[in-house]
């Protein structure tokens, strides 16, 4: 198969832009430089330049950029030319035709949704992967990052006029999806036991994992980004917290700063007590570590590397140890933590908003639906009969 390449194209402002991308790749980690340089226009590594400098967040930028050099590629395949800016609106009418379809439709008119060529052409560079339409929500994602850098352009195009926004809404209606939990299964307070069990040595590579556990469920499940980019600064020790039945309990503060819902401007707080201080604080004098990155990885020879954890070391972290805890890897995720936290909050009935202000959830719709998920099985509601 012959991969679609940018009608003039040159060697020298490929090599270029591949340069020009590794000057961002410390804010904006790239995986795809060369490919990414093949695809990308001057305009556009301009422009992913201009988000670099405006602060924009990490997982963010890498988020445009994956979406960017999809588009680009999918606009190269199915219309031979280089992505249009702005874009009219019969081409955003195409790519919305091309990704939510009718698979049953497809069975029976093979002109339906994306073309052949098209899906292997995207297949073939690893932009591809599905066999079937592509979820709402991606698509959505897209059309808004694609709006975000159509604006940041200066243009304008018609990604809410009336036509677009009726054509995915009348293809999501079609073609009901059932939504699928980002992780199948929550990290309860049971299952995290089990986690923790897998850690009773006192090992670099234990201390460390106990420590990533506890922090990202008690600070109120934070995400695995937010838990990769931990730095020492971030912390701060507070007054121990007086109990009756015992000797007081070490508290600390993790300040939040820039995160999936904040803009890094107010100052989001949310405290650890107990255990998971004293976990912390066993990786951090375990690992020698006096600034920058808290949680960083450990080579074969038990080094501890300068640089923090990539987010998706998280993940594949807790899925280690959920299948030495004897569980299936595939019903878990960091994503579960998350889950975990607010359900296990509704188990033992702590107050929604208590919750809140533990977990920085800024929708009570998306926190309440793990309390309903966690008591609707078992209340009154679901007893009348």
């Amino acid at each position: 198969m012959v991969t679609a390449k940018k009608p003039g194209a040159s060697l020298a402002g490929v090599e270029r832009r591949a340069v020009e991308l590794d000057t961002i790749a410390s804010v904006l980690p790239i995986d795809r430089r060369d490919e990414l340089a093949e695809l990308l226009t001057d305009a556009d590594i301009e422009t992913l330049r201009h988000l670099v400098n405006e602060g924009m967040g990490a997982n963010t930028l890498r988020a445009i950029t994956s979406d960017l050099a999809y588009i680009e590629a999918w606009a190269l395949a199915a219309t031979k030319r280089s992505l249009p800016w702005p874009a009219p609106e019969a081409l955003l009418l195409k790519f919305v035709a091309q990704h939510l379809w009718d698979p049953q439709k497809r069975a029976t008119d093979p002109d339906h949704g994306m073309p052949a060529d098209v899906a292997d052409n995207l297949r073939g560079q690893n932009f591809l992967k599905s066999t079937g339409p592509h979820a709402p929500a991606t698509v959505r994602r897209r059309l808004a990052n694609w709006s975000t850098l159509t604006k940041w352009r200066g243009l304008d195009a018609a990604f809410t006029s009336p036509p677009i926004k009726s054509a995915i809404r009348l293809a999501v209606r079609a073609v009901p999806r059932k939504r699928n939990r980002k992780s199948p299964k929550a990290v309860t307070g049971d299952v995290l036991a089990k986690l923790l069990a897998t850690s009773s040595t006192e090992s670099l590579r234990d201390v460390r994992d106990r420590a990533i556990l506890m922090v990202a469920f008690a600070s109120g499940g934070r995400r695995r980004s937010e838990i990769a980019g931990l730095r020492i600064e971030q912390l701060s020790v507070e007054a121990p917290i007086e109990v009756a039945d015992g000797p007081p309990l070490p508290s600390l503060a993790i300040h939040l700063g820039r995160t999936k819902t904040t803009n890094g401007e107010q100052d989001d707080v949310v405290y650890l007590t107990g255990r998971p201080v004293d976990a912390l604080n066993d990786w951090i004098a375990a690992a020698k570590i006096e600034s920058g990155s808290v949680f960083r990885g450990i080579g074969r020879w038990g080094t501890v590397s300068r640089r923090a954890l990539d987010p998706q070391s998280v993940n594949a972290i807790l899925k280690q140890r959920v299948e030495m805890a004897g569980l299936e890897p595939g019903e878990f995720s960091a994503h579960g933590l998350r889950s975990g936290y607010l359900t296990e909050a509704a188990n033992r009935g702590i107050p929604l908003p208590e919750a809140m202000e533990q977990s920085r959830h800024r929708s009570v719709q998306q926190a309440s639906s793990y309390y309903n998920n966690a008591t609707r099985r078992s209340g009154r509601a679901a007893r009348m009969l």
